[in-house]
């Protein structure tokens, strides 16, 4: 988006990469708005399926106008460009918003089975591999083709991500009929259910919530960092700028951080499902940090000068010829595995908001999965939109008056300015992941009991005991029936 706002419209690139991080803060700040409004909507097919399919059209609208319609507005009139082009952006934003609210949202209702709820983690993965990665992948040999910041780039992107976009939309449709249904909202259909939270319910659901708060701080951080590192600028600046060839090596390592990623999401699962999601967590996140320090150490030796310190995966001169060199290797293996850990835990949150959201259940009795997922969301959102104006003040700290692209040359100080987008903001990112998620108490054995419990209180609700009476009569494990004890074994 900064490409096509400085390069297509000729916006300044202040602004382009500004209006990145207002824009985000918009979306974040209507998340819980929309929130709101999922946990009160009540239609014929459903609570989150009329914003999943609203949101993507609302998508598709204002991507035709930002992308298309904004190249209508003569030069001379750059007032109005600038007016469109951020009205567009943030229409972008609303459909954004109603989709990811969703995405969070949604998983209550899907499973509560802490056997089930990981594998969200994984089907995730598949899916962004047809559609980010698919995306991705063709952005960068096209981009590398014709360049990122050029009209030509955009009209072959666009239209393929709409139409993936789509498609990923019916199928989720699909994918959700089955329980999108009253039942499956929190406790059940009955006279004694609160189904219409106020104001101060939700005060205190941020308040009281500590392990959404723990979370949010978590998941958060590692967003941001993961924003920062894979910014097609931060990759640009690396395999272009410093390495010399972005098209030799940004496609291979792209492609092997998949790879790497495969065995990971596997043996997550399998943690996930014995020990809970935050023993995958802190695992995963403490092996991307040990591996990135050692990436930190392979670029602080990099030499320009000097083929042995520097990548390099083949060669033409003289026709093709293999030119893999042990700096290479290692640094695919540091890379591949850290990037590896990281990507599988990339959206663990989502599932684990669910766990946050039937915690809060369990706690107050409140179902509101639209609110707990937003607040998550929101501070989520807040923070990695910092990371395009991160991007975008780094930049213009070396001395660019615009983003660099794949024939940008090397200039001093790219090196630290690489090393610290690249590597140390993700660093710094999974420390502080660490130190919230040592006072997450929903394990795995946790999440159990607390769906037993929940389980139990539903039961009698829909005999006809109230919520309140419920919520006292069942406080934890140890004063459900045996029967709902049996699922813990």
């Amino acid at each position: 988006i900064a490409y096509y706002a400085n390069g297509v419209l000729g916006l300044l690139l202040a602004f382009a990469t500004t209006m990145v991080t207002v824009t985000r803060i918009f979306d974040a700040v209507i998340d819980p708005f929309i929130g709101v409004f999922i946990d009160r909507t009540e239609t014929k097919i459903g609570k989150f399926r009329p914003f999943i399919i609203l949101g993507n059209v609302v998508m598709a609208v204002s991507s035709l106008l930002l992308f298309y319609g904004t190249r209508l507005i003569p030069a001379d009139m750059e007032l109005l460009r600038y007016v469109g082009y951020t009205l567009c952006y943030m229409l972008l934003m609303v459909g954004y918003a109603m989709q990811t609210s969703c995405t969070r949202s949604g998983q209550t209702c899907l499973t509560n089975d802490p056997n089930q709820r990981p594998t969200f983690t994984m089907f995730n993965t598949i899916a962004s591999l047809v559609g980010m990665g698919v995306t991705m992948a063709t952005a960068s040999i096209v981009g590398g083709q014709v360049g990122f910041g050029t009209e030509a780039f955009f009209n072959f992107l666009i239209p393929l991500v709409i139409i993936l976009s789509a498609a990923l939309t019916a199928l989720a449709v699909i994918g959700i009929a089955g329980k999108d249904r009253k039942e499956y909202w929190g406790f059940g259909e009955s006279e004694g259910e609160k189904t219409q939270l106020k104001i101060k319910d939700y005060i205190e659901i941020v308040k009281g919530n500590k392990e959404l708060q723990r979370l949010m701080v978590a998941a958060s951080g590692t967003k941001f960092a993961f924003a920062v590192a894979t910014n097609t600028t931060v990759g640009v600046l690396l395999y272009a700028c410093m390495m010399g060839d972005y098209n030799q090596f940004y496609l291979p390592m792209y492609v092997m951080g998949y790879v790497f990623s495969a065995p990971f999401f596997i043996g997550g699962l399998r943690i996930s499902q014995k020990f809970g999601q935050k023993k995958t967590l802190v695992t995963f996140t403490s092996v991307a940090l040990i591996c990135y320090i050692g990436v930190v150490v392979l670029l602080g030796m990099w030499n320009p000068n000097d083929p042995a310190f520097g990548l390099s995966l083949w060669s033409t001169e003289g026709g093709f010829h293999l030119t893999l060199n042990a700096y290479t290797l290692i640094f695919i293996v540091l890379y591949g595995l850290g990037y590896g850990a990281y990507y599988s835990t990339a959206d663990m949150a989502i599932p684990m908001v669910a766990d946050v959201s039937d915690y809060e259940m369990f706690r107050s009795g409140n179902y509101a999965p639209g609110v707990v997922g937003t607040l998550f969301s929101f501070v989520d959102k807040l923070v990695s939109s910092l990371s395009t104006t991160v991007v975008g003040i780094a930049i213009t700290a070396v001395g660019l008056a615009t983003l660099p692209d794949t024939d940008t040359p090397y200039m001093e100080g790219m090196n630290v300015l690489t090393i610290v987008l690249f590597c140390i903001i993700p660093i710094v990112a999974w420390i502080l992941t660490l130190i919230a998620m040592k006072g997450y108490k929903l394990t795995g054995p946790r999440m159990k009991e607390i769906q037993a419990v929940n389980a139990c209180r539903k039961d009698a609700i829909a005999d006809g005991m109230t919520v309140e009476k419920a919520l006292k009569t069942y406080k934890d494990v140890e004063d459900i029936p045996a029967e709902y004890k049996a699922s813990l074994s």
